[in-house]
């Protein structure tokens, strides 16, 4: 344990992944969500792809903890159970295409899909009323294909909630409750399957700190009556944080 954390330590590029981190936090701690989408396209510059997502989970298990009792009690909760049902179901095809794939696949895929979200809703993406269970299932599929894939569950459930109509406060928390299940499950399977390298997992915990000091941050300065101008300003930062991480950079700067 000594050397994993003195590994850990030691990482090229350990200051950008921590202010990565506290950003994220932040992103998450006003908007709902945000933190795999601006944190993953700094740390796949930095670590290998299954690093990078487990440096994320680990430490996304502490960050959204303050603010976990007002969640549920702002969410509907009821919705939970066949997102997670469809991300259960599908996560185990995701991770086997993680495995095999190169780390430039992975880089490209978590920016443009980053990319997607802020695109979509802002061409006017949107539902009529509160999903419904097929709905809510299938988005969980998806997102269980992406969180394996790509460690990115989060667009498919923003984009069926910053679409539906529904008041910010339950977008967000149910958001929040959604990642928060997620990262506990992806976390155990990891477990599971032998994967959680123990040097990763050390930056795992390094970054919960700043993580969570950033969600502590962001809720503080939340009012839903500025639900557009937090909304503009989470997208803004998963943009920058997306078109820095593309592979097609490097060597430019």
């Amino acid at each position: 344990m000594p050397e994993a954390l003195a590994a850990a330590l030691a990482r090229d590029g350990l200051e950008w992944l921590l202010l990565g981190a506290f950003v994220a936090g932040a992103v998450r701690g006003f908007a709902g969500f945000g933190t795999a989408m601006v944190f993953l396209p700094v740390a796949a510059q930095v670590l290998p792809p299954v690093w990078a997502l487990i440096a994320l989970v680990v430490m996304d298990v502490f960050g959204p903890l303050p603010n976990l009792r007002r969640a549920l009690r702002d969410g509907r909760t009821v919705d939970l159970g066949w997102l997670l049902g469809g991300m259960v179901a599908a996560l185990p095809l995701g991770l086997a295409v993680l495995y095999v794939a190169p780390a430039e696949l992975f880089r490209y895929a978590v920016s443009l899909v980053a990319l997607t979200v802020p695109a979509l809703i802002w061409a006017g993406f949107s539902l009529r009323g509160a999903p419904g269970r097929p709905l809510l299932l299938g988005t969980g599929v998806v997102s269980g294909v992406l969180g394996g894939v790509a460690g990115l569950p989060r667009p498919p459930v923003i984009l069926l909630y910053m679409g539906s109509g529904d008041p910010v406060r339950i977008v967000r928390a149910n958001t929040m409750l959604f990642l928060f299940a997620y990262t506990l499950i992806l976390l155990a399977v990891l477990g599971l399957q032998e994967r959680l390298a123990t040097p990763a997992v050390m930056i795992g915990l390094l970054l919960a700190l700043p993580n969570a000091l950033g969600n502590v941050a962001g809720a503080a300065i939340f009012r839903p009556e500025r639900a557009r101008l937090y909304r503009v300003a989470g997208y803004g930062l998963i943009i920058v944080s997306a078109l820095a991480g593309l592979p097609l950079w490097d060597g430019v700067f």
